[in-house]
């Protein structure tokens, strides 16, 4: 049954359909907005004065006035030292009001004469509170026009991919968007401001001609006809783009004969430092302090420093493409089920569903030049979410273009030997490029076998209570007094025992992800878990009776907690029905702080009780802390449990001055995720941190992660991820970053690779000898 649907020209009238206000002219059948001369642009700051100058409000900063490209502008100094971060605002001496403009941006000269890239975040502010967010590279020695979007089409527009292609045909070059609100209010502007975080030294850029200006023309079809038959953009040229399954083939084995030359990395058989100290041998990974540094131990008892790749799986190549089924043949989620949706894998739907597929998006469907027949050999690699985190649609059809590149490149039609060939290929290339081990999130598929060290992972998934932080970005969090939630923890710990099967070769396991356990910078989302189950009743609540059960112990009458709180309830069972704080006392902080850490530390608390007795051989790694959802009460509380405390962090390097709370904790850590990308590589967005092209990725690279060898309480840092996110976003939430090893066509970057194999060349000698490259 031929059911390929080749998307034809998708005119303006495709973004009508959602509501969108038409901002264009001449609509028709050209492809292009007919030129518009724009109006003037509008000057902001042009650095002609000392007093625009003194408008520039400084955070860890210097500014002076420069002659750069004959002309005056603002030297802005990023300092590194001393702070985590550094900023420059642009305040205007009366708020903007630029509600005037249609479709208009925020553009700017920025001028690097230093010899590394800037990252820079860029946030725009109204009086409200509103934040737009952005962020883009300035790279090195470079002089270029920049511009971020605040009024036009693109911002009213939901595509399922985290940053779009840029609509204007212009002169500029884009500031990608981030996240916050892509509409705030126009007519009352506070500030621009640009900042770095967590950077290796001082950034000095010239800034100049801040102006606001129109685009002069518009592609109407910059979101039609964008991947082409390998995943691959059509838009735009970039090395190593693939046009033919010949071209393919012979890249591939290229490779394979660079892999089957043997690399010599001085390793042990489980990966540790062969020519290194040895320490006593259990038979499995374990934790030691050596020279007063905190390291891994190998089975054989040699030092291990755990540096790898994370998600070296294919859950994550899918991309959703605008086609659903009849819900009747779609089966439906099982409320047992230990496995969040998107790491299931293809979950492709049944052929009796085939037949009633049909188009859902046109905005996705037409992303697509190219999609197979379900019954051809490429078909077999559609999927099918049941449910999505965010995007255009709630569901559908998924496709995975990697995993059809595989089958392309690997000349063979049965799935199977097309993922084994791809494992084996994978092994080959760590050992090649001498990383240590996998990260998180690797295919189950690679521990039976026994040839590489991994991290086994898991998801506490059910039907128990949940108390919210009051930024519940992934989702709420699970009450660990629920009895619920110790079941389903115990269940978890002991499936992935069951496909571990006490293996020396698995190093530990992470439980749960980047959950928001609160937020610092005020004490109302630091503290937002108690002041959540505070307000509810402590008869549908554990997490709230237990914290009932604390003050009563600690104040005996409701009088006494009123006194210390200053506040006036009038009994204990006013207080357990559920209350809300609105003023915050010292008292009552110190109590919440409390509250928290009891909270977090009976969530460790349960996970590992099911550690001990499902993979008691096996480190428990903690639950990859995300920078910006934790707290130190949290922290504390890992680290009391935990064997290894672990963190997602995404900056440039490991910034001495954020990560001083490891001594006041001294224990064991590990970097769960990290990573850079680049616009070079013809994807839309580079990632969470960006670089200037495929070599900055590699020196990036090395400068992060030698950063985290050089500290002592750090035994492993993973890159996330191996594969390239898909083109048009990954099913999950539209992430469509360049932090892959390898591309859609699986073709490593090779001088990210090269990089790392350097690291990895001198990684012990680095760390256990003090000897510097």
């Amino acid at each position: 049954m031929n059911i390929n649907k080749t998307p034809t020209n998708i005119s303006i009238v495709a973004f009508a359909l959602i509501a969108i206000p038409i901002l264009l002219t001449g609509c028709g059948q050209s492809k292009h907005q007919d030129s518009v001369e724009p109006k003037p642009a509008q000057t902001l700051f042009n650095f002609e004065s000392d007093a625009e100058l003194r408008q520039l409000k400084l955070n860890n900063a210097l500014a002076t006035l420069s002659h750069i490209n004959h002309s005056q502008a603002a030297k802005i100094e990023f300092l590194s030292a001393h702070n985590h971060e550094s900023m420059v605002e642009f305040v205007p001496t009366e708020k903007w009001n630029w509600s005037k403009f249609n479709a208009f941006g925020v553009a700017l000269d920025i001028s690097n004469s230093e010899n590394s890239s800037v990252h820079l975040y860029v946030t725009v502010k109204d009086s409200h509170g509103s934040r737009h967010n952005r962020s883009f590279v300035v790279p090195a020695n470079s002089s270029d026009k920049y511009v971020m979007e605040l009024a036009g089409i693109d911002l009213n527009i939901e595509t399922g991919i985290r940053s779009n292609p840029f609509s204007w045909q212009d002169k500029y070059k884009p500031i990608i968007w981030r996240y916050g609100s892509k509409n705030i209010d126009l007519t009352d502007v506070a500030s621009i401001s640009f900042k770095v975080i967590g950077v290796p030294e001082n950034k000095i850029l010239h800034f100049d001609n801040v102006e606001l200006v129109e685009p002069k023309q518009i592609d109407q079809d910059y979101l039609v006809g964008l991947v082409d038959k390998y995943g691959q953009s059509t838009k735009i040229e970039f090395a190593n783009k693939v046009s033919t399954d010949v071209e393919l083939v012979k890249k591939s084995q290229q490779e394979i004969e660079r892999l089957n030359k043997a690399a010599n990395f001085d390793r042990s058989k489980f990966n540790g430092w062969k020519s290194g100290p040895k320490l006593p041998a259990t038979g499995f990974y374990r934790v030691d302090k050596y020279q007063g540094k905190w390291t891994l131990v190998d089975p054989q008892g040699y030092l291990f420093y755990s540096n790898g790749i994370a998600n070296v799986r294919m859950a994550n190549t899918t991309t959703i493409t605008g086609y659903d089924f009849d819900p009747t043949h779609i089966k439906p989620r099982d409320p047992g089920d230990l496995t969040p949706e998107d790491s299931i894998g293809l979950n492709t739907a049944p052929a009796k569903a085939w037949p009633t597929r049909k188009r859902t998006s046109d905005l996705r469907a037409n992303m697509f030049t190219w999609l197979p027949e379900y019954d051809s050999t490429l078909g077999q690699y559609f999927g099918y979410r049941r449910e999505v985190h965010s995007g255009v649609i709630e569901k559908g059809e998924t496709f995975s273009f990697y995993q059809a590149n595989l089958s392309r490149k690997y000349q063979m039609k049965d799935m199977d030997k097309v993922e084994r060939t791809w494992r084996e290929t994978t092994i080959k290339r760590m050992q090649n490029w001498g990383f240590t081990s996998f990260g998180n999130w690797i295919d189950p598929s690679f521990y039976d076998m026994a040839e590489y060290p991994y991290f086994a992972n898991g998801w506490i998934i059910g039907d128990f209570k949940t108390v919210s932080s009051g930024n519940d970005y992934w989702s709420p969090l699970p009450d660990p007094f629920d009895l619920k939630f110790k079941t389903r923890a115990f269940i978890t710990v002991e499936q992935i025992a069951k496909e571990v099967k006490n293996s020396p070769w698995c190093v530990g396991v992470f439980i749960d992800n980047e959950k928001s356990w609160g937020q610092m910078g005020s004490h109302k989302s630091q503290y937002g878990i108690p002041l959540s189950a505070l307000a509810l009743n402590s008869n549908n609540s554990p997490s709230k009776a237990h914290f009932s059960r604390l003050m009563k112990q600690k104040y005996n009458t409701i009088e006494g907690l009123n006194q210390s709180w200053q506040t006036n309830f009038e009994s204990w069972s006013e207080f357990d029905s559920g209350v809300e704080l609105q003023t915050l006392t010292d008292n009552i902080v110190a109590d919440l702080s409390t509250m928290l850490y009891e909270f977090g530390r009976q969530y460790f608390v349960i996970v590992n009780q099911a550690m001990e007795q499902h993979m008691p051989n096996h480190l428990y790694m903690g639950v990859r802390f995300a920078d910006w959802g934790m707290t130190p009460e949290l922290r504390q509380a890992a680290a009391e449990i935990a064997d290894v405390v672990s963190y997602n962090y995404y900056k440039e390097v490991i910034n001495d001055d954020f990560w001083q709370f490891l001594a006041e904790v001294d224990k064991p850590t590990i970097i769960g995720e990290f990573h850079n990308g680049s616009l070079d590589s013809g994807l839309l967005n580079p990632g969470l941190i960006h670089a200037s092209d495929q070599k900055d990725r590699g020196k990036k690279y090395a400068e992060y992660v030698n950063s985290a060898i050089d500290n002592p309480y750090f035994v492993g840092t993973h890159w996330f991820q191996y594969i390239d996110s898909p083109l048009t976003g990954r099913a999950l939430d539209g992430e469509n970053y360049n932090v892959g090893f390898v591309s859609v066509t699986d073709i490593p970057y090779q001088p990210l690779v090269d990089a790392a194999s350097e690291v990895n060349r001198n990684l012990y000698q680095r760390r256990f000898n003090d000897k510097r490259n």
